[in-house]
C-alpha cells in the first residue's frame, strides 16, 4: 500500500507539471495573438481607383500625433519624458530628445516604406512606394494619429502600438481622397529585449506597412 501511494503521488505530480506546462503554452499563444492584433478598416472610397498603379508618392505627417493612453500632445510628451530622464541622470533627457527627433526620418518612415515594398515584391507585384515621386498619379498620406511606446523592463514587456490614417489622394489635388484606411494599434512586436522606445515604435510602423501591402495585394492587385 505504501508503494502504491508513493506511485500515486509521483503520477499526480507529473500530471500537474504537464498541466502547468500546457497552461503556459496556451498563455504564450494568447499573448502572441493579442500582440499581433491590428484592425485595418476602409473608411472611404475603394481599391478600384488605385488598382493597376505602378508607383505611389508617399508623404508622412507626424504633426498631430498623440502619445500614451492619456493622449498627450507630442510636445507634452517630450517635455515630461526629457524632464523625467534628466532627473534620473542629468543630461540624458537632452540626449533622448535628439534620438526621438531623429527617429521619424531615421527609423519610423524607413520601416514603413521597407515593409510595404518588400511584401508586395515578394508577391511579384511591380509596385513602388517612395517619397519624392511627384510624377506619381496618387500620393499616400501616412498620418500618425497615436503612439504608445510600450516598455521593456527585463521582467515585463509591452509592445508599442501605432495608429495611423492612410489616405490615397490625387497628387495634383490632395483634397480628393480616393481611398482612406484606418489602421488601429499596429503592434511593435519584438523578439528578445528591445529597450529603445523608438525602435519598438519603428516595428509598429513596419507592421503597418506590411498589413497595408497585404491588404493591397488582396484587393487592388489580385
Amino acid at each position: 500500500m505504501f508503494l502504491k501511494t508513493e506511485f500515486d503521488i509521483f503520477v499526480a505530480k507529473q500530471l500537474k507539471s504537464i498541466q502547468m506546462k500546457n497552461l503556459l503554452v496556451v498563455a504564450v499563444l494568447l499573448i502572441s495573438i493579442i500582440a499581433a492584433a491590428q484592425d485595418m478598416e476602409v473608411v472611404k472610397g475603394d481599391f478600384s481607383a488605385i488598382s493597376g498603379q505602378k508607383e505611389f508618392n508617399v508623404e508622412f505627417d507626424y504633426s498631430k500625433m498623440t502619445v500614451l493612453k492619456d493622449r498627450k500632445t507630442e510636445a507634452q510628451y517630450i517635455e515630461e519624458r526629457s524632464k523625467e530622464l534628466n532627473e534620473k541622470d542629468k543630461g540624458n533627457g537632452e540626449i533622448w530628445k535628439k534620438k526621438w527627433a531623429g527617429a521619424k526620418d531615421g527609423i519610423w518612415t524607413p520601416k514603413f516604406l521597407e515593409l510595404v515594398n518588400v511584401v508586395l515584391h515578394k508577391e511579384k507585384k511591380d509596385v513602388l512606394f517612395q517619397e519624392g515621386l511627384p510624377s506619381a498619379k496618387y500620393t499616400l498620406l501616412v498620418e500618425t494619429v497615436w503612439i504608445n511606446p510600450g516598455y521593456d523592463v527585463y521582467v515585463s514587456k509591452q509592445a508599442a502600438r501605432v495608429t495611423t490614417n492612410l489616405r490615397f489622394v490625387e497628387t495634383n489635388n490632395k483634397s480628393n481622397v480616393v481611398l482612406e484606411i484606418k489602421s488601429e494599434e499596429a503592434p511593435g512586436s519584438q523578439f528578445g529585449s528591445q529597450f529603445s522606445n523608438e525602435n519598438r515604435i519603428g516595428e509598429g510602423f513596419a507592421k503597418t506597412g506590411k498589413s497595408l501591402a497585404q491588404l493591397l495585394n488582396k484587393n487592388a492587385y489580385k
